[in-house]
């Protein structure tokens, strides 16, 4: 992924207006983050435990989306995978995203979720940059490259049913 302003991602947005999207909070570390590494940028809201914001490239331009997600935490017996990434967490590793459609149908209440790591860090999973709160993470007989493609590939899907 190229490297962001801050005005290429509050210009993003699909799913928030204008408004909201200059409200947002923003990563302080956007001249630190690894955008070589990154599939997407995912941030969560430190005054917001229940929100969280995704921005990818799609078409050449990038595409932003604000996410919501319960707060409340599973207990540590229980794993989840991301549907993105497929990394399995205990406990509260992964959360139902959800995120308002765009236009009119978002404007209706409409709503697309997914499962995703919780810490929006899926890129970094699939890298082997970070680790689970596990310790491991399953090993694939995928590449490292076929890993990203399909979680690339499944952050498209999501995107096309909330774009639609």
């Amino acid at each position: 992924m190229r490297p962001l302003t801050e005005q290429d991602i509050r210009a993003s947005f699909v799913n928030c207006s204008k408004g909201e999207a200059k409200r947002l909070p923003m990563p302080r570390d956007l001249d630190l983050r690894p955008w070589d590494q990154l599939d997407f940028l995912g941030w969560r809201d430190p005054g917001a435990p229940d929100r969280g914001y995704l921005v990818t490239e799609r078409e050449g331009r990038p595409v932003g989306v604000a996410l919501r997600h319960p707060t409340s935490q599973r207990g540590f017996l229980h794993r989840s995978m991301c549907s993105l990434c497929l990394t399995t967490h205990p406990g509260g590793g992964v959360s139902l995203m959800t995120a308002r459609k765009a236009g009119a149908a978002g404007r209706e209440g409409n709503s697309v979720g997914v499962y995703m790591c919780t810490d929006l860090a899926c890129s970094l999973y699939v890298r082997g940059r970070r680790i689970p709160e596990s310790g491991i993470r399953i090993e694939e007989s995928l590449t490292v490259e076929e890993q990203i493609a399909r979680t690339t590939g499944n952050l498209a899907a999501f995107l096309d049913k909330l774009c639609s």
